[in-house]
């Protein structure tokens, strides 16, 4: 299953490891800002990754909850029915550290998964894989 990773280009480095991780339980990640090369349509590698996916997994932090183009991919898999039920907030780091107001209010009113952030710690992502795979 391909799963679109969403999160704040300062996450990055979080992200990586939380990709590499689900791709070892099987799942196809899909991160348009790795792929993107110099010279390349951001916003059209953005569009094809989200058509492309079939789940979403958002990493929220701080930096992501401000970000207008994570908002926007949210907004996407929101509207879009073969996202139903595959849009999959997580945490990073304190829940507290988010300013609330920027979230989506429906996105706010879904269970959500934690990660720690610490960068020693390897990301425990097997229950996200396998809220993802439950709905396959």
């Amino acid at each position: 299953m391909k799963v679109f990773l969403s999160h704040s280009q300062t996450d990055a480095w979080f992200a990586a490891r939380v990709a590499q991780a689900l791709n070892a339980r099987g799942l196809e990640v899909q991160d348009p800002q790795q792929e993107v090369l110099p010279g390349d349509n951001w916003a059209s590698k953005v569009a094809q990754a989200l058509e492309d996916s079939e789940a979403m997994i958002v990493l929220l932090t701080p930096d992501a909850a401000k970000s207008q183009n994570v908002k926007h991919e949210m907004e996407y898999a929101l509207g879009a029915k073969k996202y139903s039920n595959r849009l999959i907030p997580v945490v990073v780091g304190d829940r507290n550290r988010l300013p609330a107001g920027e979230i989506p209010w429906i996105v706010r009113r879904m269970p959500w998964f934690e990660l720690d952030d610490t960068e020693s710690a390897n990301p425990e992502v097997e229950p996200i894989a396998q809220a993802i795979l439950a709905h396959a």
